[in-house]
């Protein structure tokens, strides 16, 4: 038996149970991982909350975590047993102790990065991979929005954007906060609680606004990310923080400037094993060269994830949380 986190309806931070369970076999194609790390990540709350709907119940959360290679499935010849590796893109299931997942789901862990570092990266880093270089890839010398700069995704966004020459305008809730922004190479922030967003955006980029605006509030935020949009300009919504962006009348991008909008996601990008691992070599290059330093801001132990989950719903935390086994 092995432990794991589970839930069996969906709800706030109080359906979540740590229970006893017993780990499947990995299949001809499957790996079983024992995680020494797990990813702690808004996505995770959206199954929790029934916004995205679990496969089934009881069910465990999580699709991001790191560790070593406990079992390999009769056709896996890419992996062996001890191997280090990360993965971020599911299936559900890695709030656990052993976790079985298909091999082409996992990359190979460079040993100078940390199993507490892949988990906290794998998920944020890939997305901010495919966010800044696949999406709208950045050339250097774009000034663009980038909302939540403080948070897990928000504070590599700002270190990566600085490393490719873009100024990056980050939003932010608090004064600390923009101080962590502007710490981690975000270019200017607007406080949210006290500042126009869009008002300032117009300030500082003299009127022309962002060819790019990358969203992951949602709906709170929709308009004004609109607002914020040059002409011909590209919306990037990529997450729910608020809720959904629901009853989008499409004549409104055309009002605003032509715009264009995309709502992508990571599996979208990185949809095959090939270009998962040429995803994270970029996401570990830079790492290992300083130009993006990951830094776990929270450790919770994995029976405490209802905790975490709390924490996180309230805006406690900053940056990285990662949970332990």
């Amino acid at each position: 038996m092995a432990k794991r986190i589970q839930f069996s309806a969906y709800g706030g931070p109080e359906v979540l149970e740590y229970a006893d369970y017993a780990p499947a076999e990995p299949g001809p194609q499957e790996v079983r991982v024992r995680n020494r790390a797990i990813g702690l990540n808004f996505i995770d709350t959206y199954y929790r909350s029934g916004l995205y709907p679990a496969p089934h119940f009881p069910t465990s959360l999580g699709t991001e975590g790191a560790g070593e290679v406990d079992a390999v499935g009769s056709e896996v010849t890419q992996f062996k047993v001890g191997d280090r590796v990360a993965y971020a893109t599911g299936p559900l299931g890695a709030y656990s102790e052993l976790h079985v997942l298909p091999a082409d789901k996992l990359v190979r862990l460079p040993d100078s990065i940390s199993f507490e570092q892949a988990a906290a990266v794998m998920l944020k880093g890939l997305t901010v991979q495919y966010l800044l270089r696949q999406t709208f890839p950045l050339q250097g010398g774009e000034t663009i929005l980038f909302h939540a700069a403080a948070g897990g995704v928000g504070q590599i966004a700002c270190q990566w954007a600085k490393a490719l020459g873009v100024k990056l305008i980050g939003t932010v809730s608090s004064e600390e906060k923009a101080e962590q922004a502007k710490a981690k190479g975000a270019w200017a922030t607007i406080d949210y609680s006290r500042e126009n967003v869009v008002q300032r955006v117009l300030e500082l980029t003299n009127g022309a606004k962002c060819p790019v605006v990358y969203d992951s509030v949602g709906k709170d935020t929709w308009e004004t990310s609109l607002d914020c949009v040059a002409p011909r300009g590209l919306l990037v919504s990529f997450g729910n923080a608020s809720g959904p962006v629901a009853g989008v009348n499409l004549g409104i991008l055309a009002q605003k400037g032509s715009l264009f909008v995309t709502r992508p996601t990571l599996f979208g990008y990185a949809s095959t094993p090939e270009r998962l691992q040429a995803m994270a070599d970029e996401l570990f290059s830079l790492i290992a060269d300083g130009r993006i330093k990951v830094e776990v801001s929270q450790r919770f132990a994995l029976a405490d994830a209802a905790k975490a989950h709390a924490a996180l719903a309230s805006r406690q935390t900053t940056g990285s949380t990662v949970l332990i086994p």
